[in-house]
């Protein structure tokens, strides 16, 4: 649970609490916090069960998006993602920015970039990765947090995206110390693409805010990247 919804957790009970103490005074009836507590836990566990807590997902982020600094951080962060994919030849197929948009598109969680990862299923399902492949997943997975980082010195954002690489270095028998060796790299080697292009990683940013196509996103970059894309990985 991250540290926005343990924040509504505890207004709630606080909320329930209060209304407890406070409900003589204010004429509350006795029952109404106990109808309303069971009401909030039968809505969290049906949201739970049935909808595997999408309805959790939207809610948080919809409270977190009244935040203009949270807004920003995370289209900073997911055009760290789409510059460097672009910079080393991983299509990426669409874009959301908010639970929201994600679930108007059809994808799960909170969204964000999407990316073409079949060459990459393929080769996982045949037990197995090229090298070039792994670093270049690793290295756009590490985008996003090192965008963040540069922006503003903190990454609250890329859990996910950490969990994501320490789960595929895992399957592939990584050590621990040979996961945190491989994160650490592929941070700095998003670093270098991100602080090389930061000129197009800005216009990029104006672009999402926008909500720009994927194909002008690809204009944009293409007319402002400092280097070039690699149009042909895993080779």
């Amino acid at each position: 649970m991250n540290q926005l919804a343990l924040n509504l957790v505890a207004i709630s009970i606080f909320a329930m609490t209060l209304s407890v103490l406070l409900g003589p005074m204010l004429h509350i009836p006795a029952e109404l916090p106990a109808i309303a507590t069971l009401g909030v836990l039968t809505i969290a566990t049906l949201d739970a069960f049935s909808w595997q807590s999408r309805g959790q997902t939207l809610f948080l982020d919809w409270v977190a998006g009244f935040s203009p600094q949270h807004r920003q951080r995370i289209v900073h962060h997911e055009a760290g993602h789409f510059l460097v994919a672009q910079q080393l030849g991983i299509p990426v197929t669409d874009y959301s920015l908010s639970a929201w948009e994600a679930f108007q598109k059809g994808f799960a969680g909170l969204g964000g970039v999407q990316f073409d990862t079949e060459e990459l299923d393929r080769q996982l399902s045949q037990g197995q990765i090229s090298g070039q492949w792994l670093d270049r997943f690793a290295i756009v997975w590490m985008a996003g947090i090192e965008a963040e980082q540069l922006v503003y010195g903190t990454a609250e954002g890329g859990a996910d995206d950490r969990e994501k690489l320490r789960l595929l270095l895992l399957s592939l028998k990584f050590s621990a110390p040979e996961i945190q060796q491989r994160e650490r790299m592929a941070i700095l080697r998003a670093k270098t693409f991100l602080q090389t292009n930061w000129t197009a990683y800005e216009a990029l940013v104006s672009a999402m805010e926008q909500r720009a196509t994927i194909a002008d996103c690809q204009q944009i970059l293409q007319a402002t990247l400092a280097t070039p894309v690699d149009s042909n990985p895993g080779k």
